[in-house]
């Protein structure tokens, strides 16, 4: 009779996922952000309307792109919203929303992008990603800081700023409203930062995308002549979760980085 030779297969090893906090004087308040992997480019990403740091955990986006995490190829840095405390509020007046969404790009510039250098020891290329309100503040951010990123993927977003104020408009949201500062921006140094850089703007064409806040934006970075990738999906392609779990891993085994 012949002998087995049993071989004990190890399970995979979970992702690597750490949560982090301090307090941030931009926020006057301690805001988590969790990292996913152990090395690689960072991908820091910005949840949707209202949502946390680990919603895309609970969504499943993060195991759509889980490869990449654990070979090694990308560290994911995945930020708290504070939308509820800006322009989704229903009680704040809007001068105090437009200072509260500035205090949060103050938080990620000033602090967030710190960490991530430390965190990873030392500084590695960051692209910005999210999907739906995601993606406004992953584009706004980066269009905001060119020389502070390496590129952009926004997934299902509107990057009219004016879509969320309610008519209200002051210089902060113009200097945060893609589509209005974009146009009538002229330094030559700005420019050149955005240019050569991975720039990603998707959307789908099915139930409530908005193809049209994609192409708006990808006709004004064709007047600025600014490379970037268009990509819109088709009709069957919805603003929900299975879009980005379609999107995402795509777009990273496309990108250049």
């Amino acid at each position: 009779m012949r002998g087995f030779l049993l071989i004990s297969i190890p399970e995979k090893e979970k992702m690597k996922k750490d949560i982090h906090k301090w307090f941030s004087k931009s926020l006057n308040k301690e805001p988590e952000i969790a990292v996913f992997g152990h090395y690689g480019y960072a991908l820091l990403m910005f949840p949707t309307a209202g949502a946390d740091l680990l919603e895309y955990e609970r969504f499943n986006l993060l195991e759509s792109i889980s490869s990449f995490i654990d070979d090694g190829t990308l560290k994911v840095f995945s930020v708290d919203g504070i939308d509820n405390e800006s322009w989704l509020n229903k009680i704040l007046p809007p001068e105090e929303k437009a200072l509260r969404h500035q205090q949060y790009d103050d938080y990620i510039i000033k602090e967030v992008m710190p960490f991530i250098a430390k965190n990873c020891k030392g500084k590695v290329p960051v692209i910005t990603c999210g999907a739906s309100l995601g993606a406004f503040h992953a584009a706004n951010i980066f269009f905001r800081n060119p020389d502070l990123f390496n590129g952009v993927i926004a997934m299902s977003g509107i990057y009219d700023l004016k879509f969320y104020t309610d008519g209200y408009f002051d210089d902060v949201c113009y200097f945060n409203s893609p589509v209005d500062y974009l146009p009538g921006l002229t330094d030559e140094k700005i420019l050149a930062d955005m240019k050569n850089k991975s720039i990603i703007i998707a959307s789908g064409q099915g139930a409530y995308e908005d193809p049209g806040a994609s192409r708006q934006l990808s006709d004004i970075l064709h007047s600025k002549n600014i490379t970037h990738w268009l990509d819109l999906w088709g009709e069957d392609i919805t603003h929900d979760w299975p879009t980005w779990k379609k999107m995402l891993p795509y777009f990273l085994e496309n990108i250049n980085i």
